[in-house]
């Protein structure tokens, strides 16, 4: 598995991936939407599969001595992998936000940059991870189809997640906020996310192999 994860990361990847992890920093700005940041990040998993599709990377990997399931385990760690490094990437950027910009009453536009922000983050990633990853695997060539399968639902849940926060008082008061005193339900938002992120991921693994399994390249 871990060569074949190299293999991902050599052969497979595509600079977009790489270059919009810088993104992470806009969560510097004051009033943003932040889910932005990570939607570039799921686009940046759509240039993966594309060009690797364009390469024919999934031709040349079953043709090496490996199972189907495991060309799938290699590629689901490898967008797992992208998405905790945009999220490493921005927590640093999140704190020194908040300190350079401190905004207990809310972002104007968005969900403030918390722990909160963080969990629901994951959620969103592991919406899209098992919406697109399975979706491609069917056929394993339709990316297009897979991706916009899976951004419509991606941006129905930003709204969603933005609409509820601000026009719920309570959520707004203890999510949309910096203020330590919330600090504790901000974790159990993240823990809850990232329950919901590794079993997402999960699925997302089972599904697209069994799909896979039954495809003739």
């Amino acid at each position: 598995m871990l060569k074949l994860l190299y293999k991902e990361f050599r052969l497979a990847s595509h600079p977009t991936s790489f270059i919009f992890l810088a993104l992470g920093a806009m969560l510097l700005i004051p009033a943003y939407p932040y889910f932005v940041v990570f939607f570039y990040t799921c686009l940046g998993i759509f240039f993966v599969f594309l060009a690797a599709r364009e390469n024919h990377d999934t031709v040349f990997t079953v043709s090496l001595p490996v199972r189907k399931r495991d060309v799938v385990k290699a590629r689901v760690f490898m967008v797992v992998i992208i998405e905790l490094a945009q999220l490493v990437i921005a927590v640093p950027f999140a704190l020194l936000g908040a300190a350079i910009n401190p905004n207990a009453e809310g972002n104007a536009v968005g969900i403030e940059a918390n722990p909160a922000f963080f969990g629901l983050t994951l959620v969103m990633l592991a919406l899209f991870n098992i919406i697109f990853i399975p979706t491609f695997y069917k056929t394993a060539y339709k990316v297009g189809k897979a991706f916009a399968a899976a951004v419509i639902p991606l941006g129905l849940y930003i709204i969603l997640a933005e609409g509820i926060v601000r026009f719920v008082p309570a959520l707004k008061t203890t999510l949309d906020t910096t203020d330590a005193a919330y600090l504790p339900v901000q974790l159990i938002v993240l823990a809850a996310g990232a329950v919901i992120f590794a079993a997402g991921n999960i699925a997302a693994f089972r599904l697209a192999a069994a799909r896979f399994d039954k495809v003739d390249l």
